[in-house]
């Protein structure tokens, strides 16, 4: 015992003096990362505020404007907000902001340094940002942050120091007393059992307890401590980040800590079809999944769609799930089976007859039955069935895909109550007068406010579907933060512009431009110089193609030098073939493709190619490769993701985009020709612009179409999602620990 003393007390001493000389070294790093962290929380608030900010600056509504900043600064850590509209004028500010704060002297807090304010409350972390508009060229955003939370972690860390050194001295002295006490075969022993994993280094679930239980509260306290550490070190201004797989897998392993992604879809990735004796591998022609798939591949979660390939079934393992991409498996697609009643009821009735125009306002009638809605509730269940079976935990996160399920988030809610559902609307929302022809427009919508996170393309979406539910069902709408309370539950409605992989895959871009040229022509037997034009859709009537023919035909009555100088191809895939609209909007396609052409086919090429067929991606990037333009011309689109694909696919950086001013994309691509589809002489003259643009100007505006492309690409799309949703998931964990719900 006295051996024991004499090395125990000197040994715990000189532990304590490290814990203490260490304390100032950790204070020091703690207090960088942290005022690091509030800078880039500064710049993403900043950025939160600048469009309602400026929208009541412009309406000159200072009252709702100080109004608006009290509501911010709710926030626990939010002290202080005001707007210097000029340096020698007074800010619009709360009542909180210290007097050392004033606009004529804002170039004291805006340098990259001295941002520390000491005040009664404690010290305050002070940040400028350049708010400039046309009223306020000068305008500048005051934030002011508390950082008392610093002092007590400070202290937490300390203490937590000095019970680990504390421990460690305790263990190291009592595994040197055990040891100087056994005789030399007990010591070999011990080492042997040591090597082995026995002993103090047993394993959990190994059937026997550790030997010291009394340091696990101890460890657990550290590891709370050192994950609620990492949150905040790690939490994120998106600006900064480069959007790639890699980073879209950090997110997943800092922010959400490795945890499962399922992604719920009617149309699957990659489709097995029996061709004779063989199977062949599809992917669909589907702008969403041109977004997801490489989402899923940076996440290796699980895609649940409809399996409707005719190998399908032949392809799956015994839980109906198989391994995607063939070539390199990254991630698996759980099919789910749906008869041919289902598919009737709930695909091609209600979700395509009755949705699909209902959104896109294009001129074809909606069609609602009460058959179809009852198919497509029983689908939807099925589905959610499908996520509660491959939820590998009680709360997954699952991102629910279209308008095939606006019940899904609901059902997966009633299946996993504790699940982090995003529901993305890939489609337009209406105004609420046009959403209220839908018989079930209150089921529709409780069925989407199942959601945690409900994204749209464009803000006006956003609007649109907060002033439907304002409209039509008891809830409570905050137009201030965008959410939606209802049924004890807060749904954030937000924007998340939808994009494509950035860059693209080598494959689809090896082949060089010039042999790309060259193979297109001569593979529709026209010139070497000949003028190409194309575009790229499913042959649906909300994409144009019978406009985008008349404009056609415009070009040519007015420029008559174009006959047979110059060929549009139209790449059209085939899509739902069993709705009679869609076969009336066919056979309209092809009779006014031969019409023009038997107008203008004098001795040369036709005027226009119809390839009604599918077309693998690699296909679809050389006619990208080898066009002079590519024209979009949908007459209501969500994003429209043909319009970046062509974008990304010229790395020559040639090429002309026109681009229907209906779509999501007209608003993030100002640089090609925006155009009204119905205005045939307005897309006539577009055309021939694009055709007779100089190089020079051609670059010019694709280099800058391509910059915002790689900037905005996918996987910042599906981060921004899934920082939102670990942003939420701390909330309500912090909730459920202090005790507050949501109202």
């Amino acid at each position: 015992m006295r051996l024991s003393l004499r090395f125990v007390l000197p040994l715990m001493l000189v532990l304590a003096g490290i814990a203490y000389a260490v304390a100032p070294m950790v204070d020091r790093l703690t207090l960088s990362w942290f005022v690091r962290d509030l800078d880039s929380r500064a710049a993403l608030v900043a950025n939160t505020l600048q469009e309602p900010l400026q929208e009541q600056l412009t309406a000159g509504r200072k009252a709702k404007t100080i109004e608006f900043f009290n509501r911010m600064t709710r926030d626990e850590r939010l002290f202080a907000i005001g707007y210097c509209a000029a340096p020698t004028g007074k800010a619009l500010a709360t009542r909180s902001l210290p007097a050392e704060v004033r606009c004529d002297e804002l170039k004291r807090w805006a340098g990259p340094s001295d941002h520390l304010l000491a005040s009664d409350q404690g010290p305050l972390h002070v940040t400028v940002k350049r708010m400039a508009s046309d009223a306020a060229p000068e305008g500048q955003l005051v934030l002011v942050q508390d950082m008392s939370f610093i002092t007590r972690r400070s202290e937490e860390t300390k203490q937590y120091l000095f019970y680990l050194f504390m421990g460690l001295a305790a263990v190291v002295s009592l595994i040197t007393v055990i040891i100087a006490q056994l005789s030399w075969r007990g010591w070999v022993a011990g080492v042997r059992s040591l090597l082995h994993g026995e002993g103090l280094l047993r394993q959990p679930g190994s059937g026997a307890a550790p030997d010291l239980p009394g340091f696990k509260p101890i460890a657990r306290d550290l590891q709370r401590l050192i994950r609620d550490l990492e949150s905040d070190a790690h939490s994120r201004d998106e600006n900064q980040i480069t959007w790639s797989p890699e980073s879209l897998r950090a997110i997943l392993r800092g922010e959400l800590r490795g945890e499962d992604i399922i992604v719920v879809s009617n149309r699957e990735p990659y489709v097995h079809q029996r061709r004779g004796d063989r199977i062949e591998v599809q992917q669909p022609a589907s702008g969403l999944v041109t977004a997801m798939e490489p989402i899923m591949r940076a996440c290796s979660g699980t895609w649940i769609a409809h399996g409707s390939g005719s190998a399908d079934r032949d392809v799956v393992d015994k839980h109906d799930r198989v391994a995607v991409p063939p070539q390199k498996p990254a991630y698996q697609i759980r099919r789910v089976w749906l008869s041919a009643e289902e598919e009737a009821g709930y695909y091609y009735g209600f979700a395509n007859e009755g949705l699909w125009p209902l959104c896109h306002i294009a001129h074809v009638r909606p069609t609602f039955r009460s058959g179809d809605w009852a198919q497509y509730v029983a689908v939807n269940r099925k589905f959610a069935k499908a996520v509660a079976s491959e939820a590998k935990t009680k709360d997954p996160i699952v991102l629910v895909q279209d308008y095939h399920f606006a019940l899904l988030p609901k059902m997966i809610r009633e299946e996993l109550p504790d699940a982090t559902v995003i529901a993305f609307w890939h489609i337009p929302w209406p105004n609420p007068e046009s959403f209220a022809i839908c018989p079930w427009r209150d089921e529709v919508l409780e069925g989407m406010l199942g959601s945690s996170i409900l994204g749209f393309h464009t803000q006006s979406h956003c609007n649109n579907f907060v002033d439907t539910v304002d409209r039509f069902i008891e809830a409570r709408v905050d137009r201030d933060s965008f959410t939606v309370s209802f049924g004890g539950r807060l749904t954030a409605v937000r924007r998340y512009p939808i994009s494509i992989a950035w860059p693209p895959a080598a494959a689809m871009v090896e082949k060089a431009v010039p042999d790309c040229r060259s193979s297109i022509r001569q593979l529709n037997d026209l010139p070497p110089g000949h003028k190409l034009g194309v575009g790229v859709d499913r042959l649906d009537y909300t994409k144009g193609i019978v406009e985008r023919f008349r404009a056609i035909e415009r070009l040519l009555e007015l420029n008559p030098g174009w006959i047979g100088r110059f060929t549009f191809v139209q790449v059209a895939a085939p899509t739902r073939a069993g709705i009679e609209e869609y076969q009336q909007h066919e056979a309209q396609v092809r009779a006014m493709a031969t019409r023009i052409n038997g107008r203008f086919t004098r001795q040369g090429p036709p005027p226009i190619v119809l390839k009604v067929e599918h077309h693998e991606p690699r296909e679809v990037y050389e006619y990208f490769r080898a066009a002079d333009f590519c024209f979009v011309s949908s007459l209501h689109d969500g994003m429209n993701l043909v319009a970046k694909e062509f974008v990304a696919a010229r790395d020559d950086d040639c090429g002309v985009l026109i681009l229907s001013q209906f779509t999501g994309a007209a608003r993030e691509l100002p640089e090609a020709l925006i155009v009204n589809p119905y205005d045939a002489d307005q897309c006539a003259a577009a055309l021939h612009l694009a055709l007779t643009m100089p190089a020079e100007e051609q670059r010019d505006r694709m280099r800058l179409m391509r910059g915002l492309v790689a900037e905005f690409n996918v996987f910042r799309w599906a981060g921004r999602m899934l920082l939102d949703a670990a942003a939420m998931r701390r909330r309500d964990r912090l909730n459920v620990k202090t005790g507050r719900a949501e109202a």
